[in-house]
């Protein structure tokens, strides 16, 4: 077995001891442990602007980030991850950053409201709203509307995917490319990685498992394609696919079947296992070095799509 990579585990080691799992600490302890953690300035960008939009549930706030001073950019709409239940576009601002950064695109950072207080299918409708006004809202932003992406990590990454799915059945904005960072994208909790690494590190399957049943309920037999991507029956028509897992991640099986099946639909998939890292890997591509060449090797194929 593949085993963590030497900054991973330093980080891990110097993690607090009185940290505890979120299903275990609870909604509010566990937003207050990540707003708490300490917040790093990420890339310069040329501007970051904030936006209050008017959502299918109320207003709804985006911050939009602009790495150069070009005319006309792409754009890509990322979700933050947190499981629908934890999280901002404040806690996962560095994350944005790369991404501006690493795609040359124009990133639009979605503060979706969260679940206990708005279960499904409150998030997924959001994220669907801000990408078809990024497309009616192109030109005031200097952005190419034949050039927009959707992406996402973890639970960011299943509103991504189910986004994707819902502009296919809708023709809504049309998508580029849609990429998945270490997505939750089915609730199965029998897979081999969900029984490997059920006590983490970073996040655990009791996690995973507490945060579906928030946002999507108890019953799984009333999910539903765009809440889970997973169960839709047809994948083709799909936009091309970054997939992007991380070795030892409760997530990773799932999110590669995913991408094994875009791919037998006919979808172009690029899959990316990244050994030695744990889920949310990517937020520490300031410092750790696994993380930093991850995210080269991902903006690199982001700004071919987005090139075409």
């Amino acid at each position: 077995m593949v085993s963590l990579d030497p900054d991973v585990a330093a980080y891990l080691a110097g993690r607090n001891e009185n940290w505890v799992p979120m299903h275990v600490a609870g909604v509010s302890a566990a937003r207050a442990a990540l707003a708490g953690l300490p917040r790093r300035p990420g890339p310069r960008m040329h501007r970051v602007e904030n936006r209050v939009i008017a959502g299918p549930h109320g207003p709804l706030r985006l911050r939009i980030y602009w790495p150069t001073g070009a005319d006309v950019l792409p754009a890509v709409a990322y979700f933050h991850g947190g499981g629908m239940v934890i999280g901002s576009i404040d806690d996962f601002d560095i994350l944005a950053r790369f991404l501006a950064e690493a795609s040359g695109a124009v990133v639009v950072s979605v503060d979706y409201r969260l679940a206990p207080e708005h279960p499904y299918p409150v998030a997924t409708e959001e994220a669907y709203a801000a990408v078809q006004w990024i497309g009616d809202t192109a030109a005031e932003l200097g952005v190419d509307p034949t050039r927009v992406a959707v992406a996402g990590d973890s639970a960011g990454a299943t509103l991504a995917a189910g986004v994707a799915l819902q502009t296919r059945d809708e023709g809504g904005v049309p998508l580029v490319f849609q990429l998945h960072l270490y997505a939750g994208i089915d609730r199965d909790d029998t897979r081999p990685s969900v029984l490997e690494h059920a006590d983490g590190p970073i996040i655990t399957a009791g996690d995973f498992a507490w945060t579906k049943n928030l946002y999507l309920g108890d019953d799984p037999s009333r999910d539903h394609p765009y809440g889970v991507p997973s169960l839709a029956a047809d994948l083709s028509g799909l936009p091309d696919a970054i997939v992007v897992t991380a070795s030892h991640d409760p997530s990773r099986d799932g999110a590669e079947e995913y991408g094994l099946r875009l791919r037998d639909a006919g979808v172009q998939v690029a899959l990316l296992r990244y050994p030695g890292v744990a889920h949310g890997f990517l937020m520490h591509a300031d410092h750790h070095a696994r993380a930093r060449l991850a995210l080269a090797e991902i903006g690199g194929l982001m700004r071919a799509k987005l090139g075409r």
